[in-house]
């Protein structure tokens, strides 16, 4: 059957974590940490466009983007790429050829906490979906989405969602949930870094010093221990009126949670006097993946 487009694109959105408890460690999930956050897509986006190739020509992948990280670096071993894992995991599961043309424009920080490869690799599983017309519910790309990674399944959807187990277990979520505090919601500024933090180094950090009193981010006293910088932009955008600011998942990535406008520009101006990150969005949240089709 011949498919009525050519090639499907989705924008797809970061994330963040509003809450973030960190339990004890289990061998059952590979050494995995069990988990109780509230996910909350952010208005920072990758772009990924599949497009379909001659049947037995192979995949292939073109990455876009100045702030590419270690990314770059793999070129040489595409398939470690979360786009191309999830091409070859949703072809396994569907029957199909992997004979698709993936172009990955990196807009959303590398290594920085805030899911950028799992929010490649969601849309790519959202965009094969409709390239290759299987009408899938999302629910039934959760399970392959979290052998993949612990976000991933909330990435599929973005929005706001509780995440159990690893992390993988989704519930979705409304901004009038009683869970979520509605200061953390609306406008926000991320401050974001040239450096990158590895997951597993927070992690590790994590097991050795514990969490910071009042932190609703469990991991956020490591990720400030290894990149101190963080811990100045939380201090400075709370100076500047943000009603709330904290790392992202595991960091470096500062969250500044503003009432209006005008506290935004108060968070950048100091953040930039301050030089305590490297690189501003202004944006909203929560925001979910947007599908095109060309």
């Amino acid at each position: 059957m011949t498919a009525p487009f050519s090639s499907v694109r989705v924008e797809c959105p970061a994330k963040t974590n509003l809450t973030l408890k960190v339990g004890p460690s289990r061998a059952e999930w590979g050494g995995r940490h069990a988990l109780d956050t509230i996910y909350c897509g952010v208005g920072v986006y990758d772009t990924v466009t599949v497009s379909a190739k001659e049947p037995g020509s192979g995949f292939s992948l073109d990455l876009l983007g100045r702030h590419l990280g270690d990314l770059a670096f793999d070129k040489a071993d595409m398939r470690r790429n979360h786009a191309v894992m999830a091409l070859f995991a949703l072809a396994e599961e569907a029957g199909r050829s992997p004979d698709v043309a993936i172009s990955l424009e990196k807009r959303i920080p590398v290594g920085a906490g805030l899911g950028g490869g799992s929010a490649d690799a969601a849309g790519t599983l959202l965009a094969l979906n409709d390239l290759w017309e299987l009408h899938w519910p999302v629910e039934r790309l959760e399970p392959i989405a979290a052998r993949l990674g612990a976000d991933m399944p909330f990435c599929l959807h973005g929005g706001l969602a509780r995440g159990t187990g690893y992390g993988e277990r989704i519930e979705r979520l409304d901004a009038t949930d009683r869970r979520i505090d509605a200061t953390t919601i609306g406008r926000m500024v991320v401050g974001a870094y040239n450096a990158q933090l590895s997951t597993p180094d927070v992690y590790a950090m994590f097991d050795r010093i514990g969490r910071g009193r009042g932190d609703a981010n469990h991991l956020q006293r490591a990720a400030v221990h290894l990149h101190p910088r963080s811990g100045k932009a939380i201090e400075y955008a709370m100076q500047a009126g943000a009603t709330a600011a904290f790392v992202s998942g595991s960091g470096p990535t500062v969250i500044a949670c503003v009432p209006d406008e005008a506290t935004a520009a108060s968070v950048c101006r100091t953040w930039t006097n301050r030089r305590c990150v490297d690189r501003l969005f202004e944006t909203t949240a929560p925001v979910t993946p947007i599908i095109s089709h060309e």
